[in-house]
């Protein structure tokens, strides 16, 4: 019997996550080290990105810790190139996961959390993704994979300029997917629901759990394991024929709130 190796493999392949030292994030590292990619971990914390980098190496992995703060236009391509020389490869796939929420009533957002929440989820994943397709491109190979949310396909409620700059990101992936898509490099997102992290816990912890959870037809909050069938599908060769894709997974959130 011929085998043929699995179109989810990604040996050979080498990883960035922004946002990489907590939640969505941490996850997707190490998942994505267990399918095969070499990974460069980066976040403003490096004290947690070194000891996750350690622990895959240490399990046979290929993996580095990159400091950056993505609002910071000047540190973005300098990380980019540590992170290709840590790994002794060029990066082919980018998961643009770096975000912040703030949750308040429209007319109580201030000005420095707006810009705070437009600053990382929007302009900061727009300069990563322009730093990892010049490479790409150069390379006529690379996927790109930005982290939305449910909250940029529907309004919810204090959410303002969290679900504005998560709407931003989904237009900006079709944009981005339909000028890269025949040059070799494709653009996908996924919208994730509520998802138990550390971000979920700041606005979870509120008394408002049994209210959203009527909402999610599969009744439970997801974990971060829950994006993993999404992930792979977009890093991999199995997604090869998609661009400008948005996948929700939420439980069915999206659905019951429209």
């Amino acid at each position: 019997m011929h085998l043929h190796a699995s179109p989810f493999d990604l040996q050979g392949r080498a990883a960035f996550i922004s946002g990489a030292s907590s939640g969505i994030g941490l996850h997707t590292a190490r998942m994505l080290a267990e399918a095969g990619a070499a990974v460069a971990l980066a976040a403003r914390r490096t004290d947690r990105l070194e000891a996750v980098a350690a622990e895959l190496r240490s399990a046979g992995h290929r993996a580095c810790a990159v400091a950056l703060d993505v609002t910071d236009a000047t540190a973005i391509a300098p990380a980019w190139r540590a992170a290709e020389a840590a790994l002794d490869q060029p990066i082919d796939i980018l998961v643009n996961n770096a975000g912040v929420i703030h949750v308040a009533r429209f007319v109580e957002q201030s000005p420095e959390a707006i810009s705070r929440v437009f600053d990382t989820n929007l302009k900061g994943a727009y300069l990563m993704a322009q730093e990892a397709a010049r490479h790409m491109v150069a390379r006529g190979r690379g996927s790109i994979i930005n982290i939305a949310s449910s909250s940029g396909l529907r309004a919810g409620g204090q959410m303002s300029s969290y679900g504005a700059s998560k709407a931003g990101l989904i237009h900006l992936t079709q944009i981005m997917a339909l000028e890269l898509a025949g040059k070799g490099v494709r653009v996908n997102a996924i919208a994730p629901g509520n998802i138990e992290t550390d971000m979920h816990a700041e606005f979870a912890g509120r008394g408002i759990e049994e209210g959203i959870l009527r909402r999610i037809p599969m009744r439970r909050f997801g974990k971060p394991s829950d994006l993993d069938g999404a992930m792979l599908l977009l890093a991999s060769d199995a997604g090869r024929y998609m661009a400008g894709a948005v996948i929700p997974v939420d439980g069915g959130q999206v659905l019951s709130w429209m």
